[in-house]
């Protein structure tokens, strides 16, 4: 399916709830992390029967663990049981989503040594599968978050591996991606975001299909 996007077109999510003074937003929102942001809008989803996407757990296989007490234990040794894929994963609209999330301090570009070769792997598999694969990623410093979906995020990946850049420059970010501005509740409604430019390409397929 291809998918239209709106170059250096910020998203701006429509207001759910009532009117917060952006100065307390502001204020409840410090050093929160990316997970918490996220934790906290797929509670949102799922409690409004948008969605039902959460964060996968990781795969660890406990080797020793000590009980200090009759009521407690303490896991002392433990190790991954394999690599993990990407951050998040379930269903909206009968679609499904499957993601990765990462922070980063940097203001003029996101380093791709961020991301893992099984990672990259993984989202291009699902998108062979008609799902839905896609990176958010926060500019920390600057407080603002992107959608990056697969199929371009796949093209400054490959940039790479021939030698090339090593990262996406907030230029590039603003080319590629769909910006979204954090809210009130949802905290970020990167589903709306994901909806505002899927309409259009599943309106172009249904049109196309109709003129056959």
């Amino acid at each position: 399916m291809t998918i239209r996007y709106p170059n250096g077109k910020k998203y701006v999510p429509a207001q759910r709830s009532a009117r917060v003074n952006k100065k307390n937003l502001s204020f409840s929102n410090r050093g929160k992390t990316l997970e918490d942001e996220l934790n906290e809008t797929n509670e949102y989803y799922l409690s409004n029967n948008e969605a039902v996407i959460h964060k996968k757990p990781v795969p660890i296989q406990i080797v020793h663990v000590k009980y200090p007490a009759r009521s407690a234990a303490v896991i002392t040794e433990a190790y991954f049981r394999s690599p993990s894929t990407t951050d998040y994963n379930g269903v909206w609209k009968g679609k499904y989503i499957d993601f990765e999330a990462k922070e980063t301090k940097n203001t003029t570009s996101f380093p791709l040594q961020n991301i893992h070769d099984h990672q990259v792997e993984h989202m291009k598999k699902v998108t062979e599968q008609a799902g839905i694969a896609f990176l958010l990623v926060k500019f920390t410093v600057l407080d603002r978050y992107f959608i990056i979906p697969y199929e371009y995020f796949e093209k400054k990946w490959e940039r790479m591996i021939a030698g090339g850049r090593k990262s996406i420059t907030l230029s590039e970010m603003e080319e590629i991606s769909i910006e979204i501005k954090a809210g009130f509740n949802p905290r970020l409604d990167y589903l709306a975001a994901l909806d505002s430019f899927l309409k259009p390409a599943f309106e172009e397929t249904i049109e196309r299909q109709e003129n056959l």
